[in-house]
């Protein structure tokens, strides 16, 4: 046991959420971080020269986080200045960047620039992957908050005016791999993992910066996925954290531990947790990766009596997996297509994409894939966007590709208005129908 401080809790019946169809995609993975839009009139075929491809803003440098979208306001990080492919550079240069591009034309309303404090692990390694602007930032229409790890949090308005900032530590982990672990709201919070940082998650009063709590353990470390909130019965949501052998559940209105599950996932866990019906399923692990799917909910040490099933072939490093009309579907950082039953864990299908153009330390895909109308969106780095029938049957609809950017496409992708936003290291683009 990692953790022993445990409120009391009352008996409850869980509540399943269908993933919204919202207009917004207000942070990673959209709306309840499910990476579902279920009735969206995208088109799935574009490219590869203009073909459904309304409009293209080149971006100040890099990044891996994903775009997110409220109303006509489209906001993306990158960073410029150090590790951004020019030559040389220097730590004391690196800049991180919010923009905000107008979703309709493309244009750029604002773009600000926010100076990297020091101390930063250097561009070497693993952080080579993915950079330093990888967290995606998160907004419900009234804040935007970026998180970029030692550079801390920052909440803006609409306009682009800085309400406030709040650091968050800036411990240089021994990995030195950066972090990328995105920022959440829950009614008036803003919550952040900073378990590379300073072993902590933080809540922020998301109008003024205030802490209103912070929890700490030295077991909050090598984690790099986004937290997801779970409701379980009328009254009560529950904030899901994996760390390395265990799954955690806190009050996410004090911080609290309310209960734990032992699993073997251990080593370093990238993707974020999966809200599946009453379960949850959670991937990562190094060097031995695989899957495991619990039962909601409880209080306590629920190890015996919420696991429900570990697979070792059911698993990714990187990417997190979608859960559509009662199955799990992803695409693993090395490119293979899966499809799971989330009561079993039993794998239905696995099929290796043809991903011979792409780099990066034989991983050919960084971004988590979504669900559009059906269908599995999942972006590679280089060799283009799959469209996959979202079915226990494998079916390959298509390869999409845009011509003339042959940089990596790092970042899950957004949908919202009809349209789906794409972003590569060089520029952003907009997908609709003509």
């Amino acid at each position: 046991m990692r953790l022993s401080t445990f409120l009391p809790l009352l008996f409850a019946t869980f509540v399943v959420s269908s993933p919204a169809d919202a207009e917004n995609w207000p942070g990673f993975r959209g709306p309840d971080g499910a990476g579902v839009a279920e009735d969206a009139k995208v088109p799935l075929t574009w490219g590869p020269e203009t073909e459904n491809l309304k409009w293209k803003v080149l971006l100040p440098g890099p990044g891996s986080s994903s775009p997110i979208v409220w109303g006509d306001h489209v906001f993306v990080t990158c960073y410029s200045g150090y590790g951004d492919g020019s030559e040389g550079g220097d730590l004391l240069t690196l800049n991180r960047h919010l923009l905000c591009v107008d979703a309709k034309s493309g244009s750029v309303v604002w773009e600000k620039a926010f100076p990297a404090p020091l101390p930063e692990d250097p561009y070497q390694g693993f952080i080579s992957e993915h950079g330093y602007a990888s967290h995606t930032p998160v907004t419900d229409g009234e804040v935007v908050v970026a998180f970029f790890g030692k550079g801390g949090v920052v909440a803006l308005d609409f306009e682009g005016n800085e309400l406030w900032r709040q650091d968050v530590g800036s411990r240089y982990s021994s990995k030195g791999w950066g972090t990328s672990a995105s920022p959440i709201l829950y009614g008036d919070l803003v919550i952040v993992n900073a378990a590379e940082e300073s072993n902590a998650l933080y809540a922020f009063d998301k109008k003024t910066g205030k802490q209103v709590w912070k929890t700490e353990n030295p077991s909050l470390v090598s984690i790099y996925g986004a937290p997801v909130i779970a409701t379980v019965g009328e009254d009560r949501d529950d904030l899901i954290v994996p760390v390395p052998g265990e799954m955690w559940g806190f009050n996410p209105e004090t911080g609290k531990l309310r209960w734990y599950a032992g699993m073997d996932i251990t080593g370093n866990i990238s993707p974020s947790p999966v809200i599946a019906g009453d379960r949850i399923v959670q991937f990562g692990g190094y060097p031995k990766t695989m899957g495991i799917g619990l039962k909601l909910g409880g209080e306590g040490d629920v190890t015996e009596s919420n696991r429900l099933w570990q697979n070792n072939d059911a698993r990714s490093y990187l990417t997190s997996p979608c859960f559509y009309e009662g199955k799990l579907y992803w695409v693993t950082d090395q490119g293979i297509a899966c499809c799971a039953d989330p009561d079993t864990g039993e794998l239905l299908y696995e099929e290796r994409l043809d991903t011979a153009s792409s780099g990066g330390r034989g991983k050919p895909f960084y971004a988590s894939p979504i669900i559009v109308n059906g269908h599995l969106v999942a972006v590679s780095r280089t060799a283009g966007t799959f469209v996959i029938a979202a079915k226990p049957e494998f079916e390959l609809v298509r390869v999409n590709r845009i011509a003339g950017d042959e940089s990596r496409f790092q970042g899950t992708p957004a949908v919202s208005d009809g349209m789906l936003f794409l972003r590569s290291e060089k520029a952003l683009y907009a997908i609709g129908a003509e």
